[in-house]
């Protein structure tokens, strides 16, 4: 099976990355967590939203017949991609897998956030005009990440099976929020990477460049091991779409955003600690991300489940 992109993939990948980077670069990116600092919550930019619409973002597999774009699931994945390196925020997945199924959706006119059961959790639950599930008495929750407010599912709510139950397969959507998620891991830790390799090489110590030194070589090694890994599990799953497959790919996009975050703050030393840089917001959205669509929990015992079966 060949997993190689096409020229139209590329294409849709540069041209989503292009309209990302335009829109929601750095500046965009600090200006959104300073409003979020000043209004105590993340603010959703509608125009922005509005904008992501008209460009396919939500409509991207929904039929052409449907007013879509038309693609499929492979597609959706190298969107979400480029959502991840630039930190998008929103509730972007929640609002994809509602178009077709709510007026507006597919537009970006309609913000619509879902209950996250597995994880507990309701992203952007107060700036979100359509809820999808039952959240009834979830309540604020901090969050660690300035740009995705959280809301907190009762205890009932958020339980999973009781330990010995058997556990039931996740719906679709399920299953492809978590693929996107991984997807957006994937563009996170593909730019942290990236902003390791650069810092590396123009950072001098003892008049050398700290990307001259091993142990900075060996933290960026590792970066781009874990990325490239992650890349090809993740892409893979889009074709598959295999719940084992994309249990897979999550765990290793997860790990790879957050272990790579991490590695990115240590390359950057005492100046990667710091509120001006922002690699941590990279390592606080990773962390976010983590808990979403039943988390690497879920993902775990899903592939557990899944090998288990097959050595039976």
């Amino acid at each position: 099976m060949d997993f190689r992109l096409t020229d139209d993939q590329r294409a849709l990948r540069q041209g989503v990355r292009e309209l990302l980077e335009g829109r929601f670069g750095p500046d965009a990116l600090r200006a959104a967590v300073h409003r979020a600092e000043r209004e105590g919550e993340g603010v959703l930019d509608r125009e922005l939203w509005r904008e992501l619409g008209a460009a396919g973002f939500f409509a991207l597999r929904l039929p052409e017949a449907d007013g879509g774009v038309g693609q499929g699931l492979p597609e959706a994945v190298l969107a979400f991609e480029e959502a991840g390196r630039v930190l998008l925020p929103g509730p972007l997945i929640a609002t994809h897998l509602a178009a077709g199924a709510v007026a507006g959706a597919a537009g970006g006119e309609t913000v619509v956030t879902s209950v996250d059961v597995d994880g507990g959790l309701v992203e952007w639950l107060d700036e979100a005009d359509v809820v999808r599930g039952d959240a009834a008495g979830a309540e604020p929750l901090a969050s660690v990440d300035p740009l995705t407010p959280l809301h907190r599912l009762p205890a009932p709510a958020a339980g999973g099976p009781r330990s010995g139950a058997p556990r039931t397969p996740r719906p679709p959507d399920a299953l492809l929020a978590s693929l996107l998620t991984a997807a957006e891991q994937l563009g996170s830790a593909a730019r942290t990477c990236e902003t390791a390799v650069q810092h590396a090489r123009t950072r001098q110590q003892f008049g050398r460049p700290i990307g001259a030194f091993q142990a900075v070589q060996h933290l960026c090694a590792g970066m781009f091991v874990r990325v490239e890994v992650a890349r090809a599990a993740v892409y893979a799953a889009s074709v598959t779409a295999d719940p084992a497959d994309i249990a897979a790919a999550r765990l290793l996009a997860d790990e790879a955003a957050v272990r790579g975050a991490r590695d990115c703050l240590q390359v950057h030393g005492g100046m990667g600690f710091t509120w001006e840089s922002d690699v941590h917001l990279h390592l606080k959205r990773a962390w976010i991300r983590t808990h979403r669509a039943g988390g690497s929990t879920r993902s775990e015992e899903e592939l557990a489940e899944e090998l288990a079966a097959g050595t039976a």
